[in-house]
């Protein structure tokens, strides 16, 4: 998909989005899931290195604008991805909630159809569109249908299926699975910029 010619996305409109920290100084909820991923997400200093220097080049990455909503697993999973790299490249990070921006999701869209978040659009300095990545590694598509028959025939209104549902959640969310896609967004997203920023 490529982004539409005039793009609602305007230098001015992409500085006023949030930076990270203001963008968790006013989340509702999941704070502490986004803070748990953020801590961690380590990069390589393999690819630290190569976000810098991708960054750095004059059709590189200085820019990354970030829709999200502080309800959505696959955002407080990836955002804090997305704002390891930035920091290590030196990438200009801006957060814009989805709900509130639907104009700038309408043309990201996943497969022309979807609000997908999270949505990670990149620009050059001069604010030049680069590229987009959608939602979640494919890894993490490929293993979702695994992951949800833990949570078949749990029933959300029974209190002990309930607490049943949150501790499975709890389990997947600080264990190896989430750890692994939080290195294979590393890994995709290092590759759509390598491939995009020549």
């Amino acid at each position: 998909m490529t982004q539409q010619k005039e793009s609602v996305v305007t230098p001015d409109r992409f500085t006023s989005g949030l930076t990270y920290d203001e963008y968790l100084s006013r989340i509702q909820r999941n704070r502490q899931k986004f803070e748990y991923n953020y801590s961690e997400t380590e990069l390589s200093a393999d690819d630290a290195s190569a976000f810098r220097s991708l960054a750095s080049r004059e059709a590189g990455p200085a820019k990354v604008l970030a829709l999200g909503e502080d309800w959505c697993p696959d955002v407080f999973r990836g955002l804090p991805v997305m704002a390891r790299i930035a920091e290590a490249a030196g990438m200009e990070l801006r957060v814009f909630p989805r709900d509130e921006n639907l104009d700038i999701m309408g043309e990201f869209l996943n497969r022309g159809e979807s609000q997908s978040i999270p949505t990670f659009v990149f620009y050059t300095s001069d604010h030049r569109y680069i590229g987009h990545w959608i939602e979640r590694p494919a890894k993490a598509n490929a293993e979702m249908g695994e992951v949800m028959k833990r949570y078949e025939g749990l029933d959300r209104s029974k209190p002990d299926d309930v607490a049943k549902l949150r501790q499975l959640a709890d389990e997947f969310q600080t264990g190896p699975v989430w750890a692994n896609w939080r290195v294979e967004t590393i890994r995709e997203l290092r590759e759509l910029l390598e491939e995009k920023s020549r």
